[in-house]
């Protein structure tokens, strides 16, 4: 919503809602008390909200004003509404946790108090009865807290969240109808407005179970809880300064700006960049010897890249905010499985590409699901291994190499490899004689539908989640690596690029033709020495590599083209130049014509004609106009008998 408008329900005047200035016109709101009378009753929040959503009413004497139905029909206005209610609702959770763990100041309940208070408001100024009835209800729970006047325990907490969810469900029911959908309406709230009440006399009425993800990634983005959805750009970090009276960086200083909007700045700023390196590369300009032109071609390459720092700078936000939405998927886990647990995050300010936040969530999803379940022991189990009660789980992030690193870890009992093994063997995945290193059989339970789960439950079981982490990580691409020992923990790193929109990339010639290597993806490159690359039996081609033989992969051959070195068998490779690549547990040997340098190059799609052209990730422009493939080499690695890491 509108900073500058204020809410009908608080009683203060409406300024002119976005795009107009014109004032919109309002009715004086109703009284707290009004919205407990029995005319406004859940029949009726249910025909507001069905109003809302271009639907009949019951009748002419059930119609909402017509001030009311026309803001609410407001694509504009309902959707900073939807913006600003998921924004609040975030902070509510972080804060309620964080009175849930002891660690609260009085601000804390204040914080989670005009939250609430902010989308009541926001709700009855669009007629959204149901909504600003939950949130009144709640508001008042926490309005006695604040006075000192109620104690905040762990049902008040429970019921708290529910009703948080509750309102989410609502917000995905308004958005699902403004893009044209028939969501499925949640139940009248008659129930969870009990509870809250009873919860604010301190009485500990059983509360429903906590919303707890299910093993079913089909389900609808909608019907999912709230950890389990995208993370936005847009949201603020819970606590940070716009929620702080009096904070340097106030309201004024934040402008919220439309996704499609700065991802078509990105790409702009994209093809500028691409126009700027032919226009240093062309060579009519270069021959002219002239002492202003330079200096002005180098000014413009100075500003063009400040220029797309700043836009790259832009698509980056803190993962601090996916890890702390963790926070309340651990707390119900455990909750729901009688075992205790604690949440301890890392390197929350380490910033990375807000497309690959938005896609770490299911994967994280799954990966603390199966810790919760898998790895964590029951209290009982623990005191009788002389581990504490209370398991740990941690969340850490930092840079390596270029890359962004982030680590699941638990300190439960670990991987069996001999069940997993076994598993493995019964299904068909290996062979019973095969002979596989501890990395090898924990990447076995990415495999589709595998899983070592004695029962199937709705946590876990099917094994449907880990396969969606494999697939979430190869769209980023990056990759996963486990380790973990028995009685100790399992430790899960994800290792991924900063940035989906621009890569350093080694290029390469290949008969002629530029071919782009990701940096990330490579280790070293070399001359092979003479008699140094030979034929293994049953292998192909192998080179001696630090005292390891890794398979060399052909690119002329793979690629399918011409090459001076590399395309006939009876060439020999000494000739080329080998780059020696890691993709997941494999590592390898790529041999080319020669090297032509690295380059930071702006990726382009290629569209849906080629895109299932296996080995090829994508396409950039380089300098001097030439377009060059992006190689994809966990493709190419997996399409050969690459040797296995050590």
């Amino acid at each position: 919503m509108a900073k500058g408008r204020r809410s009908a329900a608080n009683g203060e005047p409406v300024t002119a809602k976005p795009g107009t200035s014109q004032p919109v016109e309002m009715m004086e709101p109703e009284a707290p008390e009004a919205i407990e009378a029995p005319q406004a009753s859940v029949e009726a929040g249910l025909r507001a909200l069905a109003e809302s959503f271009d639907e009949p009413a019951a009748g002419p004497e059930t119609a909402a004003p017509e001030s009311a139905n026309f803001l609410n029909q407001d694509p504009q206005l309902v959707g900073d509404f939807l913006v600003e209610a998921r924004e609040h609702l975030a902070n509510i959770e972080a804060r309620l946790l964080e009175i849930e763990q002891g660690s609260h100041t009085a601000e804390t309940l204040h914080s989670a108090f005009r939250s609430f208070h902010t989308i009541k408001g926001l709700a009855g100024f669009l007629d959204y009865e149901i909504i600003q009835r939950v949130s009144h209800e709640v508001e008042t729970l926490l309005d006695l807290a604040r006075n000192g006047q109620l104690e905040i325990s762990g049902a008040q907490v429970d019921v708290i969240l529910q009703s948080g969810d509750y309102l989410a469900s609502w917000l995905n029911v308004i958005e699902a109808a403004q893009q044209g959908k028939s969501p499925a309406a949640p139940p009248p709230p008659d129930s969870l407005i009990e509870r809250v009440r009873s919860a604010s006399t301190g009485q500990t009425d059983p509360a429903a179970p906590a919303a707890v993800p299910t093993d079913d990634s089909s389900q609808p983005a909608e019907a999912q809880p709230a950890e389990a959805q995208p993370a936005s750009a847009r949201t603020p970090e819970p606590g940070s300064a716009r929620n702080e009276p009096g904070s340097a960086r106030n309201e004024a200083s934040l402008v919220k700006v439309d996704t499609a909007k700065l991802e078509f700045l990105v790409d702009m700023v994209g093809e500028l960049v691409i126009a700027q390196s032919m226009l240093r590369h062309n060579s009519d300009l270069s021959a002219v010897r002239s002492p202003k032109l330079q200096r002005d071609i180098t000014h413009l390459t100075r500003v063009t890249g400040e220029v797309q720092k700043t836009a790259m700078a832009m698509r980056m936000v803190p993962i601090g905010q996916l890890f702390r939405r963790m926070t309340r998927l651990v707390r119900d886990l455990a909750k729901k499985s009688g075992k205790q647990a604690e949440l301890e995050l890392f390197g929350e300010e380490v910033e990375l590409d807000r497309t690959i936040v938005e896609e770490l969530a299911d994967p994280m999803v799954h990966m603390l699901r199966n810790s919760m379940d898998h790895g964590i022991e029951s209290v009982a189990e623990r005191t009788a291994a002389g581990k504490p009660p209370a398991g740990r789980v941690r969340l850490r992030a930092h840079h390596q190499a270029g890359l962004i690193v982030v680590e699941i870890s638990d300190d439960g009992r670990g991987l069996d490899r001999v069940k997993i093994l076994r598993k493995a063997v019964e299904r068909g995945l290996v062979s019973p004689d095969a002979s596989l290193s501890d990395s090898e059989v924990f990447q076995l339970i990415f495999e589709p539908g595998f899983s070592t789960a004695d029962k199937v439950s709705d946590v876990s079981g099917r094994g449907v989640g880990m396969d969606v982490v494999r697939k979430h990580i190869s769209k980023l691409r990056g990759r996963i690596e486990i380790t973990s020992r028995p009685g100790e923990g399992t430790t899960f790193t994800l290792k991924l690029p900063l940035t989906l929109a621009i890569i350093d990339g080694l290029v390469v010639l290949v008969g002629g033709e530029r071919y782009i290597i990701p940096i990330f993806a490579v280790r070293e490159m070399f001359k092979p020495a003479v008699g140094s690359v030979f034929t293994v039996e049953g292998k192909g081609e192998m080179v001696m590599v630090r005292d390891r033989l890794l398979p060399v992969i052909r690119l002329a051959g793979r690629l399918g083209i011409s090459s001076t070195h590399t395309q006939a068998a009876d060439r020999p490779a000494e000739e080329g130049v080998m780059i020696v690549g890691e993709s997941d547990t494999r590592t390898f040997c790529l041999l080319a014509d020669e090297l032509a340098g690295k380059q930071e190059v702006v990726i382009k799609s290629l569209g849906p004609v080629f895109r299932d052209v296996r080995g090829v990730a994508g396409g950039a422009i380089l300098g001097d106009g030439r377009v060059g493939l992006i190689l994809d080499v966990a493709t190419l690695a997996g399409d050969t008998g690459a040797a296995r890491r050590g």
